[in-house]
């Protein structure tokens, strides 16, 4: 009798453990199947994270050239209607100016392509591309230029000037050097130290 008992409480034993072996991996599988659709389901939203992120990038605006009139006839402007130069040093449409130079006549930049305000070709607008990697426009490849003295729309005190060793003049919509100069005293900067110092022949006040 005792050993039927033993027997059957054996098989009683095996059973139990077969079946808490069964709930241990169906549980397991359970887990790793939500595991997993988890994941599935939180890629595409990363993804689309990322996508959104990209195009929301904003679109770089390009520099406006307008016209304005004076003493010369019309001539072209930039950022809020001041005078725009070109100098007789450049050549093969690349700028000579830089350094003590770029500080007195600083280049007209740009962070896309140009714009055509009324009366400029958009044609004749192009860009070359600076030591320190910034975009500065052309006119009909003439790199352009502010004056420093030139404080508001309607000045060119830099008109004839001879700083730095070489002319600067207002450019016209034909994209030639307006070479009239006015017969009120303007600025003209020192090549060498940068200084302004007044000129009988440049500047139209």
């Amino acid at each position: 009798m005792a050993s039927r008992r033993t027997a059957k409480l054996r098989r009683g034993g095996v059973a139990a453990l077969a079946i808490s072996a069964v709930t241990v991996i169906a549980g397991c599988g359970s887990a790793s199947s939500s595991s997993s659709s988890s994941a599935a389901t939180a890629t595409p939203a990363a993804a689309s994270a990322t996508s959104s992120t990209t195009a929301a990038a904003p679109a770089a605006t390009g520099q406006q050239i307008g016209t304005g009139k004076g003493p010369g006839g019309t001539y072209l402007t930039g950022a809020n209607g001041r005078a725009l130069y070109l100098w007789v040093a450049d050549a093969g449409g690349k700028s000579a100016c830089s350094g003590a130079c770029a500080h007195a006549w600083p280049p007209v930049e740009t962070k896309g392509k140009p714009t055509a305000g009324v009366g400029v070709n958009a044609s004749d607008l192009g860009t070359i591309s600076r030591s320190d990697g910034s975009q500065q426009v052309t006119y009909k490849g003439h790199p352009l230029y502010y004056f420093i003295a030139d404080r508001s729309a309607g000045e060119a005190k830099g008109q004839g000037s001879d700083s730095f060793g070489a002319k600067w003049w207002l450019v016209s919509p034909a994209g030639a050097a307006i070479t009239k100069s006015g017969s009120s005293g303007g600025q003209s900067t020192n090549g060498s130290s940068g200084s302004s110092t007044s000129s009988s022949s440049g500047g139209w006040g």
